[in-house]
C-alpha cells in the first residue's frame, strides 16, 4: 500500500507542499480560487525550520495504533481501510483538543473547515488526500515536491532505495583496498559482475 515517505534531508523549505495541500483542500481546487475563499483553506502539512534553518516537512504519520484515535472522546477519528488513513469526521468532532494533546508530532490544528457546511472549528489534520487517491492520483504534497523530500510510494521499495544509497556512500575507495590486499580479488570479481550486468542492461534497453 502506498504512503507518503518523508526524507527531511532533501527538504529545501520551498513551501510548495504547503501551498499544494491548501489548494487541494479548498472548495475551488485551484490557487486563485482558494485565495478568494472565506474561510481560506489551510494546509495539513507544516514545514518547520531546524537549528541550521533547514526545512522539515511535518505531517500526520497515520500511526497504527493511532494515539489521536484512542484519545478522541466522541469517536470522530477513524481509520479508512482502503488507504489505511486516519481521518476525522467533522460532523462528530466536538473540538475538545484531546487528539491534539495525544498526537506526538503536533500536526493537529483546530480551524474552520471550508469543506464542511457548518463552518465549525474542528480538528484539521492530513487526510492522505484520500479523495485524490480514490481518483488514482498521488497526494498533493508529493506531486508538488520537486526535491524528493516527499514521495508517494511503497515503503519497502523506499527502504530498499535508502539502503542502497547508504551502501554506496560507504563504499571504500581504492586507497582502502590497498590496506587490505587480501580482499582485492573478491572486490575485483564483484566489480566485474557489476560491469557485466550494466552492459547487459544497456544491450536490452537498446
Amino acid at each position: 500500500m502506498k504512503q507518503v515517505i518523508v526524507s527531511p534531508r532533501r527538504c529545501v523549505g520551498c513551501m510548495q507542499c504547503v501551498v499544494a495541500c491548501a489548494v487541494a483542500h479548498s472548495r475551488s481546487g485551484d490557487l486563485p480560487g482558494a485565495l478568494a475563499e472565506s474561510p481560506r483553506p489551510n494546509p495539513r502539512i507544516h514545514v518547520g525550520a531546524g537549528i541550521y534553518h533547514e526545512g522539515f516537512p511535518n505531517r500526520c504519520r497515520h500511526c497504527n495504533p493511532a494515539p489521536c484515535m484512542a484519545a478522541c472522546l466522541p469517536g470522530a477519528i477513524y481509520r479508512e481501510s482502503k488507504t489505511d488513513s486516519v481521518l476525522v469526521n467533522p460532523d462528530v468532532c466536538i473540538n475538545c483538543a484531546s487528539c491534539a494533546m495525544a498526537c506526538p508530532y503536533g500536526v493537529i490544528r483546530y480551524r474552520p473547515d471550508p469543506l464542511i457546511r457548518s463552518g465549525n472549528t474542528v480538528a484539521i489534520k492530513c487526510d492522505n488526500c484520500v479523495a485524490r487517491q480514490h481518483k488514482g492520483l498521488d497526494t498533493a504534497c508529493t506531486e508538488a515536491c520537486k526535491t524528493g523530500a516527499l514521495v508517494f510510494g511503497e515503503l519497502d521499495a523506499a527502504m530498499k532505495r535508502e539502503t542502497e544509497r547508504v551502501a554506496r556512500s560507504m563504499t571504500p575507495g581504492p586507497e582502502a583496498w590497498a590496506l587490505h590486499p587480501e580482499t582485492e580479488p573478491l572486490l575485483a570479481h564483484k566489480r566485474a559482475i557489476v560491469n557485466m550486468n550494466h552492459q547487459e542492461e544497456g544491450r536490452s534497453s537498446s
